[in-house]
């Protein structure tokens, strides 16, 4: 009989997900919580054997130890529980952080787990000893997570905050600025439903002006397929942050004209593409630098390492704005979850 044979629920079991949506769901019998930006984890426990399972059913455990150890010192024994792992550095979530532990080498793994602890942030519970709530509505689910996080000894286990008033929730996202990545809500009379989306997330609306420092052809044609972006820092750098390539088909061949008449070096000032980093790629080095004049307001998910973790959305030109005053303060980091209750709760 393996390790984890005895529970209602094994590893490999795929956590329930959610669909983005525009706006917080009108009806009766939703419950909200802050959406949290790190690693989506399933937990299972079976005596003295703890197993933390990645959203794509990869094993976490090792990178995690400091986790694992948390876990191992709660009152019950047996247990699968849905959450985030997340690391605070310097009061604000580190995706960053997160990364750095997918490393092969365990001492390094000991080491940053020393320097930087992780933790986990609990949101729902699918078994607790021998009870099973996988067909239990939320409702009932949260109720047994209370109690088991009731025991909690280490601090590193976090219980989530959550409202069932649809107000409050949209108080949270108007009022917590940069410091919440979204809210997820969830039916209360519902099961929980491995796999599907059954789950709704509103995100924040999040916008920048960058400076369009630089650009890169397209692999197709030598039109213009992407614009490089930067903003200025304390010490008036122009640092590269990310790229945006959603850019109207119909528009590239006058963009490019124009983008090639501004070629000029050196582009960006600081920290520039081609550089080394985790984003690099072979066509890293392979764009044109151009004199710091156009502006260009994007809206963006998440910000990593200070700069946009994924591509950003074109919203629009901004001639009326002057480069200069494009600066890296404009980048909203979530704060962590001390820091995240008190702002929660300034706004109830």
């Amino acid at each position: 009989m393996g390790a984890f044979d005895r529970l209602p629920a094994k590893p490999g079991l795929p956590p329930m997900e959610a669909r983005l949506v525009d706006a917080l769901p009108d009806e009766a019998e939703w419950q909200f919580e802050p959406k949290w930006d790190g690693f989506r984890c399933l937990v299972f426990r079976d005596g003295e054997a703890v197993d933390l399972r990645s959203k794509s059913g990869k094993p976490l455990g090792r990178y995690f130890p400091e986790v694992v150890t948390s876990l191992l010192a709660t009152k019950e024994k047996r247990f699968v529980l849905d959450g985030e792992l997340i690391i605070p550095v310097g009061g604000i979530l580190s995706f960053e952080a997160l990364q750095l532990r997918l490393h092969p080498a365990e001492s390094r793994i000991r080491r940053l787990a020393a320097e930087s602890p992780a933790q986990i942030m609990l949101f729902d519970c699918l078994a607790a000893g021998p009870a099973s709530y996988l067909e239990t509505p939320l409702s009932k689910r949260r109720q047994a997570l209370e109690r088991l996080h009731s025991n909690e000894r280490t601090g590193g286990l976090l219980l989530s905050p959550r409202t069932v008033d649809r107000h409050l929730a949209q108080s949270w996202l108007e009022g917590t600025g940069g410091a919440l990545d979204g809210i997820v809500a969830k039916r209360l009379d519902e099961p929980y439903r491995p796999g599907e989306r059954a789950m709704l997330k509103i995100k924040q609306r999040r916008s920048a002006d960058c400076v369009v420092g630089g650009f890169r052809y397209g692999t197709a044609r030598q039109e213009v397929g992407s614009l490089l972006l930067g903003l200025y820092d304390a010490c008036g750098k122009l640092n590269h942050v990310g790229f945006t390539s959603a850019i109207p088909t119909a528009r590239r061949r006058g963009l490019t004209r124009k983008l090639e008449a501004l070629i000029e070096p050196p582009g960006f000032t600081g920290k520039a593409p081609g550089g080394p980093s985790r984003w690099s790629t072979d066509r890293s080095a392979d764009w044109r630098p151009l004199r710091p004049e156009l502006v260009v307001e994007i809206r963006y998910d998440h910000v990593t390492g200070d700069r946009f973790r994924h591509g950003t959305k074109f919203l629009r030109w901004r001639p009326d704005k002057a480069p200069d005053q494009c600066g890296m303060e404009q980048l909203r980091l979530e704060a962590g979850p001390s820091e995240l209750a008190a702002t929660l709760k300034e706004t109830q």
